[in-house]
């Protein structure tokens, strides 16, 4: 009886697996299917690196053009507001001197009539004038009439000097022409005669 039940026992019971052959077997198999996963990264060859330069080059390039057509339309539109802003300028200054030249023309109409008076004529024109400053002097335009002040070489232009009793030395004794300033940028000096103080007087005693 005991020779039929070792007969009929399995083949594999005589040689049983290790857990130690188990445990290599399954970490060979793992291995090798991370082999199989990982991806070989090759150089890229020099057809690719070329067309990567080509591809960063095209887009320096647009990038270049696009910042030249900003520089350009900031530049045109800066131009643009600036003859805007300087025709605006102007206009509010011809606005204003329209008045001026209408009550000229009426000056010049009373002049030429046969009973103009030489007084009212005087004081119209006087009034035109006094318009006419008002208006440039709204812009910021501004006369220099330096009588009896001192004379400041930045302002005044000194055409020459003479002796006065009544003006004190270096100061302006005649304005020949008044000077102009835009804002407080001088336009134009203002044209005096500086005063030299009073003569000097001969002494004719003679020491003895």
């Amino acid at each position: 009886m005991n020779d039929t039940a070792s007969k009929t026992d399995s083949p594999d019971s005589d040689n049983p697996i290790s857990p130690e052959e188990t445990t290599a077997t399954a970490a060979s198999e793992t291995s090798a299917a991370e082999e199989a996963e990982v991806t070989v990264e090759t150089e890229p060859t020099l057809e690719e690196q070329l067309e990567t330069a080509r591809r960063e080059t095209a887009a320096a390039n647009e990038a270049h053009l696009r910042l030249v057509a900003d520089l350009e339309n900031f530049r045109r539109r800066t131009a643009r507001e600036k003859d805007d802003l300087r025709a605006f300028a102007a206009a509010n200054v011809v606005e204003e001197l329209m008045p001026v030249l209408d009550n000229l023309g009426f000056a010049l109409a009373a002049a030429k009539a046969p009973n103009a008076e030489l007084k009212s004529l005087a004081e119209g024109v006087e009034m035109v004038a006094t318009q006419f400053k008002n208006a440039l002097g709204n812009h910021g335009l501004k006369q220099i009439n330096p009588k009896a002040e001192t004379f400041d070489p930045n302002l005044h232009e000194a055409l020459s000097q003479q002796p006065s009793d009544t003006v004190d030395e270096g100061k302006v004794l005649q304005v020949v022409r008044v000077g102009y300033s835009l804002n407080g940028r001088l336009l134009r000096p203002a044209s005096v005669i500086v005063s030299g103080g009073p003569a000097a007087t001969e002494n004719a005693t003679e020491e003895a």
